[in-house]
């Protein structure tokens, strides 16, 4: 049972994996055995990541790019081909969330936040799926959001583009599943993060999540490990085109 979640002789690729899910999910891939790939913005932020996941024993490269360049995504893929001669999982982590209210929002800061949230997700998996289809086999993975189930006031474009990447998974998985690649999407409730850090800090807002969640409390970003490296290995052979909540039971309560 154990060698159905082992990635041994995987190859992962994880973008904005310097910091936060991203990172926690890099590192579970890389001790489930896979030599992973990691993107981020910022290179020296990008490299101490590297560096920490290498210290871990995990076989860690970093390509740094901003994610809504197709030419640098790309080129960044290509390259892992030719170091690794494969690409067989792609996790589609980055994102930006700009909060406004409805009537108040920029369109064109709601077009940045599909262009990071949608559309750099799809060129991303529409270049890696095409190797993954000449080997037949492949996972791709998309990190959607519990706001593709509900709402809150000020964050429409990232609920929208969330809920666009959820619809985007399950188009993919028809056409692609027949040609040996699945793809899923992992939908994470409040995590522990550096990017909510003013959100744990707010009394209100840390009571609130507490008291919505089931579970009681916030998640831990070690806590996507879990998720990440079951839909990325033969254990989820015949999953395709699912959306998994790991929200604490936050979607299931009223």
């Amino acid at each position: 049972m154990v060698e159905q979640f082992s990635l041994a002789r995987r190859v992962a690729f994880v973008t904005g994996a310097s910091r936060g899910l991203g990172y926690a999910m890099a590192e579970a891939l890389g001790r489930a055995g896979a030599k992973v790939v990691i993107n981020a913005r910022d290179e020296a932020a990008l490299a101490a990541a590297a560096e920490r996941l290498r210290a871990a024993g995990i076989d860690a490269t970093a390509r740094a790019f901003d994610v809504t360049d197709e030419a640098a995504a790309k080129a960044a893929l290509d390259a892992t081909e030719r170091q690794h001669g494969r690409l067989d999982i792609l996790v589609c982590n980055a994102g930006v969330n700009i909060r406004h209210p409805v009537l108040d929002y920029p369109t064109d800061e709601f077009e940045k936040v599909f262009r990071i949230n949608l559309r750099s997700p799809f060129a991303l998996a529409r270049d890696a799926a095409r190797g993954m289809v000449a080997r037949g086999f492949g996972r791709i993975i998309m990190v959607a959001s519990v706001m593709v189930k509900i709402a809150r006031p000020n964050v429409a474009a990232y609920g929208a583009a969330k809920a666009g990447l959820d619809s985007l998974t399950r188009h993919m998985a028809i056409e692609l599943g027949p040609k040996g690649v699945t793809v899923n999407a992992i939908a994470p409730g409040y995590f522990l993060t550096e990017m909510n850090a003013p959100l744990v800090k707010d009394a209100a807002f840390d009571a609130m999540v507490k008291a919505r969640t089931p579970v009681g409390r916030w998640a831990e970003p070690r806590e996507l490990g879990g998720p990440v490296v079951f839909l990325a290995s033969d254990a989820a052979a015949y999953v395709n085109g699912h959306t998994l909540f790991v929200d604490g039971g936050l979607t299931a309560a009223l």
